[in-house]
């Protein structure tokens, strides 16, 4: 019963730390975005709350919370408020298998650091991921605006297309590391890291993430010069802030994802592993930024098009070649 409960205490102090972490980094993770992109559009960037605009995001949750929370008459209000929730609650779920160092010795227990070790771990990001799409979908459909329902069904459309390239990208690594285990992938890299193994699917992988993160140049549920801003044009307040959220913390879950499937995970020289994987997933979400303040957004149809008749073609054919020199040096 003792040892139990010990377990629960580690559980719950792990949930604590890895969320308030998290929350913490994607709100400044917005601030380092707008000042990336003010100083590649020569501009200044937030400078008003703090030095250097650093209580930015503190100003913009306030802002957020004190706003009108808004229904639109029509809509449905359940499946309206409920969307947001979906969205912001899969992405934070998704780092609970992202593990991010030794195991460490802690109330006379071995304690990995990871929320939870699954067997399953990469099955469980992909379910979650899954589920995100419901709350784009729902929310564009139950805000009963045109608007709203297209970015909606924009957004279930190019989630569940990249989806399919993103998960098929990551096969090869499956294949080479014999477990779905997160925990067991970052253990296969002990010599090499996975990208030096399957460069086309890592590449596949961050075209792939980026679509599903509904980034630019893949925003196209959002398209503010079509659509106004797509599914969650008629939100306000904290629930728009949910969103807001969630769009922020599926950049760090995929930074953290990509840095354990091929980047090695928490291991790297000199610093300890937690700060490895938290510089890793800032390299990833820094590339994001500056792919998004570089390239300009793609038509609906080169979009389909690139995932399905480009990245699932390619993957498919980089599980062959996979499996083919698996069979034939014995991997």
């Amino acid at each position: 019963m003792l040892l139990w409960i010990a377990g629960f205490i580690i559980l719950l102090i792990k949930l604590t730390i890895v969320l308030g972490v998290v929350l913490f980094l994607a709100g400044y993770l917005v601030w380092v975005e707008r000042k990336f992109l003010a100083r590649l559009q020569i501009r200044y960037g937030p400078n008003r709350a703090g030095p250097f605009g650093l209580l930015q995001p503190i100003a913009d949750i306030v802002k957020m919370i004190t706003k009108e929370d808004t229904v639109p008459d029509g809509a449905d209000r359940t499946f309206f408020l409920i969307a947001p929730a979906v969205v912001a609650l899969t992405a934070l779920l998704m780092f609970s298998v992202v593990p991010f160092g030794k195991d460490i010795t802690l109330l006379g227990q071995k304690v990995p650091l990871v929320v939870t070790d699954l067997n399953i771990g990469l099955l469980f990001v992909f379910a979650m991921s899954s589920l995100s799409v419901y709350g784009v979908a729902l929310g564009g459909w139950a805000s009963n605006s045109k608007y709203g329902l297209l970015g909606g069904i924009r957004g279930a459309a190019q989630m569940i297309s990249y989806e399919l390239s993103l998960g098929l990208s990551l096969v090869p690594i499956v294949m080479m590391a014999h477990s779905f285990s997160m925990v067991d992938i970052v253990q296969a890299q002990q010599r090499y890291p996975f990208i030096l193994f399957q460069p086309v699917a890592f590449l596949i992988f961050v075209v792939s993430a980026m679509a599903e993160s509904k980034r630019i140049p893949f925003d196209l549920p959002e398209a503010e010069n079509e659509l106004v801003a797509g599914y969650h044009t008629e939100y306000s307040g904290m629930r728009f802030g949910l969103f807001f959220l969630g769009e922020y913390v599926h950049i760090m879950v995929f930074g953290g994802i990509l840095a354990v499937l091929f980047l090695g995970g928490w291991r790297g020289p000199f610093l300890p592993p937690v700060v490895w994987l938290l510089i890793k997933i800032f390299l990833v979400a820094l590339f994001m930024i500056w792919v998004r303040g570089t390239l300009p957004r793609l038509r609906y149809d080169q979009l389909m098009t690139l995932g399905w008749k480009v990245l699932i073609p390619l993957a498919l054919i980089n599980i062959l070649v996979t499996g083919a020199i698996g069979l034939i040096f014995g991997g």
